[in-house]
Order: C-alpha cells, then structure tokens, then sequence
C-alpha cells in the first residue's frame, strides 16, 4: 500500500486511531511494508515527533506494539481480558463494512503491552488499500 497520511476525522480509521492515542493527535504519514513470509511492517511518521540531541533515549518505549493474526479475533480478545488485559478499542473495527470480514481490535496486555489483532493476513487487508 503507498504511503497515507492520516488525519484525525471521523472517518474508521481516523476514530480508531482516536481510540488508541487519544484525541488530538492531528495526523502522522503511515507506509505499510510486507516481507516474502508473511511479515508485515508498518512504519509511523508524527509531526510531533521528536529527534534525541545525543544518542537514542533508551528509557523510552521504542516499540509501539505488536500485531498478531487469528481467524478467532473475539475468542482471543476474551482471553486477554480474561488474563488481564483490556480492550483499548470498545470492539473490533471492520476495515470493508459489509463487503469483506476483515476485522481488527487493539488490545493490551496484562503488563501494558500493545497488541493489536487481524481476523485476516497482513497482505489481504492491505493489497487493496485499507482506508
């Protein structure tokens, strides 16, 4: 998928992104990336981000979150909360309303982690572009 900016709307991915960082976050540019073996990479870019003066700032949280894939995203999501966890979104998000079941939740884990879920592979909900 190209390079998106994103803005903060109310459009699905706009709220869901609001679902995770919180209001105000305004907009950042997001490029999605895919290895051979079914890896996916996104890369995030926020206007507010912050370059160190002197090295990398180790005491901060260098990754934002992990993503996981399962066909049964809601069996998944009561056994995080049921361990612990707690949803960051208040249910999954379909990324083709009424067209495809592609689906997707933020979760965190017992230890503040983030998760994030896919119903379906990185390449099938990205290859046609998501949003």
């Amino acid at each position: 998928m190209v390079p998106t900016t994103i803005i903060e709307d109310s459009s699905p991915i706009g709220e869901m992104c609001t679902d995770v960082f919180g209001a105000d976050w305004g907009q950042f540019k997001i490029a999605h990336l895919s290895t051979g073996d079914r890896i996916g990479v996104e890369l995030f870019e926020f206007t507010n981000q912050q370059q160190p003066d002197n090295n990398f700032e180790y005491w901060k949280t260098g990754v934002f979150h992990f993503c996981v894939q399962d066909p049964n995203l809601e069996e998944l999501v009561e056994k995080i909360v049921e361990a612990g966890g707690k949803k960051r979104m208040e249910k999954p998000r379909y990324y083709y309303p009424g067209e495809k079941p592609y689906r997707m939740i933020y979760m965190e884990d017992p230890f503040g982690n983030i998760l994030e879920i896919y119903s379906h592979s990185y390449e099938l909900t990205y290859s046609d572009g998501a949003y």
